[in-house]
């Protein structure tokens, strides 16, 4: 996501909010978020810190394809999860007692799993989409298995391919 747009979001502002707490223009934000505009790491800094937020930096080793293609999939299980809460949810739960049975119970990535299915739906989505090293690790033992048809699952994962393609 956009670190504008993203910024905007968290504030839960608009443009114009934006541009008006930060002392710049609205179309100014709209270019850094259409990507014609490249802000710098003190502009972000600045916009952050008008609207109350502090902006970080963090380094992490770039995703692999395996992970862009996870995010993609678990983009798809976000929105059933909205959805639907309580399917999804008991399925991941099934799901989660299965994994735990089969991994003797002692998997910190299991418990994570469950300490986060007890979260409220939107505590809980984030961790589903979240590029950072954690993240990616606990995704790699999803309890979301079977939660997407197998038809969804292929539209996923071709649409993922053909972003791929255009992308490279």
């Amino acid at each position: 996501m956009n670190v504008i747009r993203a910024l905007r979001a968290k504030a839960g502002i608009t443009q114009a909010g934006l541009a008006n707490a930060a002392g710049t223009s609205q179309p100014t934000v709209a270019a850094y978020e259409a990507g014609r505009k490249s802000p710098s790491v003190e502009t972000v800094l600045r916009l952050a810190k008008s609207i109350g937020l502090e902006a970080t930096i963090q380094y992490h080793s770039p995703l692999t394809r395996e992970d862009r293609r996870s995010i993609a999939l678990h983009h798809a299980i976000a929105r059933r999860l909205v959805a639907d809460p309580e399917r999804v949810l008991a399925q991941a739960q099934q799901n989660l007692t299965r994994m735990k049975v089969a991994a003797a119970g002692g998997s910190q990535l299991l418990e994570e799993w469950r300490v986060a299915l007890r979260r409220p739906v939107a505590a809980l989505l984030p961790l589903l989409t979240d590029p950072a090293p954690w993240a990616r690790e606990l995704r790699q033992v999803t309890p979301f298995a079977g939660v997407l048809s197998a038809s969804e699952r292929s539209e996923v994962l071709a649409a993922f391919a053909e972003q791929e393609r255009l992308a490279f």
